[in-house]
C-alpha cells in the first residue's frame, strides 16, 4: 500500500525547448513529456511523472473516498443491471443484446423469427463478457452479420489505442474461422455473397486511407485495396446501401466530401463516382430502383435533398430545398417511403415522405416540448414499423415503435430506474441568454421543484466539429440534482444545435466565440439568480477540455470546480505536428498553423495551454488516456505541470491518467460510472456539498 502522508504535489522538471514558425518563437519547457517513442511511451522519467501525479491524485481523493462510493453506489442503482434491448427482426431473426446481473459487458443474442416465443431457441452470437475477461480494457468495435445469417464478423481492441483486430465467427458451428485482420478502424461490411469483407487499415498515423477487399479463407497478405486515398486530411468508410445492393464508399474531412458506389456483388468492379469532391461540399447518398438521393450542403448550408439518375449521377434536382429554419440532418430510405430527420429551432424533428407523393408529409409528433429523439435501429429494406428513440431532460430513454400506416407512436420500453425515480420532482427550462455580441444562446437546464435558488449548478460544454449536445437524460446527473444542483447544458456555437451556421460561427477565426459564449452563459446564470459566482462547477471533454482550459484563463473566478476530461490544450503545438494522427484532418476545423500566420497567431491567442498565466485558477481535475490517439496524454500532463508552475492559489489540482486505457477512459459499464463518480465527488468536496 502506497504511503501517502509524506507525498507532495510532484513538479515537473523544466526543460528548455522553443520552436518558430513565421518568424515567431515559442518556448515549451514541459515538451519532453512526449516520449520520443510514441505511441510506444517507455521512457521512465515520463513515466515516472504520470505516476507520481497519479499517486498524488489517489492521496488527494483517499479522504474522500467514502463519498466516491456512495456517489457510486447511487448511479449503479439507477442501472438495471440485468436489461435487455428490444428485438428488432433482421431477415429470418429478431435480434437483441444483454447485460447480465453485474456484468461490465453486454451479450448479443438472436432467436430465429419463426421460433415465436420459444426461448429454447435463443442462440447467444457474441459474448463480450467472454472476450473482455482478464483484460484491463476491453471495446467492441464493429459487428456484422452476413447477409445469409451464417457468419459473424466482429472487431476488438483491449488496449484502448483503436487499432482493432476482426475475427469471423461461424454461427452454425460456432467456431471461429481462421481469418484474423489486425489494425483495423472502421466498420465490416460483407460483400459478393458473404464470401467478402470489406474494412479499413489504420495506417502508421491511425489514420484511414484506404477501402480493404478480404476474401474468406485467404491470407490477409492478399486483400486488395479497392479504394486509396491521397489526401492525408481525409478518412474512408465504407457502408450498405439501405437496399444493401451497393457498396458506399465515403472519403471526407471536416468540410468536404466525395462518394462512390461499388456493386455488392461485384465488389472489383469499377466504383461509380457521384460528383468529384468540391471544397465545402458535403453530401452522402444512396439509391433506390435506378435513383440516388443525396443529403448535400451546395445550396444552403442547412443541407438539401436532391435526386439523381443512376446513369448520370452529376445531374442532381432538388427535392427538398435547403431551409434557414429545418435544419436536414440525414435521409433514410425504406422500400415504400423514406424519413427525414432534422431539427427546427433546435428541437429535433422526424418525418415520412413518399416517393410516389412529394407533397404528403407526416411529421411524428412526439409526447413533450422540448426532448431528443430519432430513428434508431431499422436495418430492414420493407419497413412497416420504425423503430425511434426518445427522452428529455426529465424523461428517462424511452423505445418507440412508430406504425406507418396508422401513424401511431407504440411504446415498447421506458428505461427502468431500479432505485426509483419520480419525473414529477424535477423540472426543466430552456432559456437563451445574450451572448456579449448579442447573439442568442440556448441554454438547457434540469433541477428539483424544490431546489433553493442561488444554489450550486453544474455547467456541461462542448462546441465544436457540429456535434449537438441534445438535452437527453441521464441517471448519474440525479447525484448532482438530488443535492441541490441545477444541471445546465449551454448549447454554444461550434456545435450545430441550431444549424449549420451555428456551427460554422464557432470554429476557424470564429473559434473565440465558443468560449465567449461559454463564459456569457455562466456570467447570465449568475445574474438571473440560478447561482453564484465560484458555486459553477464545469466539465467538458475533449475538445470540450479546450472549452475548459480556455474558460478557466479568461474567467477563472466564476467557476468552484472545473472537470477536464482527456482535454485538447496543447492545440498550436498539436495542429503544427502533421506527424500526429488527427492533425492534417483537424486543419478545416481549426486552421492549419503551418501554412497561415493568421491561424498561428488565432491558434497562439486560444490554446489553453500557451495562455496559462500567474494568476489564481479554480479546483481541476485533469484526466488523461496513455493510449489516446486523439489527445495524446502528453497535452493534460503538460498543461497541469505548467498550471503547477503558472498559478498563484492553493487550490486543488490533480491529474489522473488511465495507463491501461484511451480517449474514452475506462472500459465497461461500471468502471467508467466509477469514473464518473470521482469527477462527482470532486465538485462536491470543491463546492463544499459534501455530506
Amino acid at each position: 500500500m502506497t504511503d501517502t502522508t509524506s507525498l507532495e504535489a510532484p513538479v515537473a522538471a523544466k526543460k528548455p525547448h522553443s520552436f518558430s514558425h513565421h518568424g515567431i518563437a515559442v518556448t515549451d519547457d514541459y515538451a519532453w513529456l512526449r516520449d520520443p517513442g510514441y505511441p510506444q511511451v517507455t521512457d521512465k522519467e515520463v513515466l515516472a511523472h504520470l505516476e507520481a501525479e497519479n499517486a498524488w491524485f489517489e492521496a488527494r481523493m483517499a479522504p474522500h473516498q467514502p463519498l466516491v462510493d456512495k456517489l457510486f453506489a447511487e448511479m449503479r442503482g439507477r442501472i438495471k443491471e440485468a436489461d435487455k434491448s428490444v428485438p428488432q427482426k433482421d431477415g429470418d431473426y429478431l435480434y437483441w443484446i444483454e447485460f447480465e446481473e453485474g456484468a461490465e459487458y453486454k451479450k448479443w443474442w438472436r432467436r430465429p423469427v419463426a421460433a415465436g416465443d420459444d426461448a429454447g431457441a435463443d442462440q447467444l452470437i457474441l459474448d463480450e463478457v467472454a472476450l473482455a475477461e482478464d483484460k484491463e480494457y476491453f471495446r467492441l468495435g464493429a459487428i456484422s452479420v452476413s447477409q445469409n445469417g451464417k457468419l459473424l464478423a466482429y472487431s476488438i481492441d483491449d488496449n484502448g489505442s483503436e487499432r482493432f483486430t476482426v475475427r469471423i465467427k461461424n454461427l452454425e458451428t460456432g467456431e471461429l474461422l481462421p481469418d484474423e485482420i489486425p489494425g483495423i478502424l472502421s466498420s465490416l461490411v460483407w460483400v459478393a455473397g458473404d464470401s467478402g469483407l470489406v474494412y479499413s487499415l489504420a495506417n502508421e498515423n491511425w489514420r484511414t486511407d484506404n477501402a480493404r477487399l478480404h476474401w474468406l479463407g485467404k491470407p490477409t497478405s492478399s486483400d486488395i485495396e479497392i479504394y486509396h486515398e491521397d489526401d492525408e486530411g481525409f478518412r474512408v468508410s465504407s457502408s450498405l446501401s439501405a437496399n444493401e445492393k451497393w457498396l458506399i464508399i465515403a472519403t471526407s474531412d471536416h468540410e468536404t466530401s466525395e462518394v462512390r458506389l461499388i456493386p455488392t456483388a461485384e465488389p472489383l468492379a469499377e466504383p461509380i463516382l457521384i460528383r468529384p469532391r468540391e471544397k465545402g461540399v458535403e453530401y452522402d447518398a444512396d439509391e433506390r430502383d435506378g435513383t440516388l438521393y443525396i443529403h448535400a450542403n451546395d445550396t444552403h448550408e442547412n443541407f438539401r435533398l436532391a435526386t439523381a439518375p443512376l446513369d448520370n449521377p452529376g445531374e442532381w434536382t432538388t427535392l427538398i430545398e435547403g431551409s434557414d429554419e429545418f435544419y436536414l440532418t440525414g435521409v433514410d430510405l425504406f422500400r415504400d417511403f423514406y424519413a427525414i430527420e432534422g431539427r427546427r429551432a433546435g428541437l429535433d424533428q422526424v418525418e415520412l415522405r413518399y416517393y410516389d407523393d412529394p407533397d404528403r408529409i407526416e411529421p411524428v409528433v412526439f409526447p413533450e416540448a422540448s426532448y431528443t429523439a430519432g430513428l434508431s435501429d431499422n436495418p430492414e429494406w420493407a419497413m412497416e414499423k420504425l423503430r425511434l428513440s426518445y427522452q428529455s431532460m426529465v424523461s428517462p430513454a424511452t423505445v418507440y415503435d412508430y406504425h406507418v400506416a396508422d401513424r401511431r407512436l407504440e411504446v415498447l420500453k421506458v428505461q427502468e430506474i431500479p432505485s426509483g425515480y419520480n419525473a414529477s420532482l424535477y423540472a426543466t427550462e430552456r432559456l437563451e441568454i445574450a451572448a456579449r455580441d448579442g447573439t442568442m444562446i440556448p441554454v438547457s437546464i434540469v433541477m428539483r421543484k424544490d431546489r433553493e435558488p442561488g444554489g450550486p449548478l453544474h455547467l456541461y460544454g462542448y462546441g465544436a466539429y457540429g456535434i449537438a449536445i441534445e438535452p437527453g437524460f441521464s441517471t448519474s446527473r440525479l447525484s448532482l440534482v438530488d443535492r441541490g444542483f441545477a444541471y445546465a447544458i449551454a448549447h454554444i456555437r461550434g456545435g450545430d444545435d441550431l444549424g449549420r451556421a451555428w456551427y460554422k460561427a464557432g470554429k476557424l477565426e470564429s473559434r473565440t466565440n465558443t468560449f465567449n459564449d461559454f463564459v456569457d452563459a455562466a456570467r447570465a446564470l449568475i445574474e438571473r439568480g440560478y447561482t453564484q459566482a465560484g458555486r459553477i462547477s464545469i466539465s467538458g471533454g475533449s475538445a470540450g477540455g479546450e472549452l475548459m482550459g480556455a474558460a478557466v484563463n479568461s474567467a477563472p473566478e466564476l467557476f468552484g470546480a472545473v472537470a477536464a476530461h482527456v482535454p485538447f490544450v496543447d492545440v498550436l503545438a498539436t495542429m503544427l505536428d502533421e506527424s500526429l494522427p488527427l492533425t492534417p484532418g483537424e486543419w478545416p476545423e481549426w486552421g492549419n498553423p503551418i501554412e497561415d500566420k493568421a491561424a498561428f497567431e488565432l491558434i497562439r491567442s486560444y490554446s489553453p495551454y500557451d495562455n496559462v498565466k500567474a494568476q489564481a485558477y479554480p479546483p481541476l481535475l485533469v484526466t488523461a488516456g496513455l493510449n489516446d490517439p486523439r489527445v495524446t496524454y502528453w497535452e493534460p500532463a503538460k498543461w497541469v505541470a505548467k498550471l503547477r508552475e503558472l498559478k498563484t492559489d492553493t487550490n486543488e489540482l490533480l491529474l489522473k491518467t488511465n495507463m491501461g486505457a484511451g480517449h474514452g477512459g475506462k472500459s465497461g459499464r461500471f468502471e467508467s460510472l466509477r469514473e464518473t463518480a470521482e469527477e462527482f465527488a470532486f465538485i462536491l468536496w470543491q463546492l463544499g456539498v459534501e455530506e
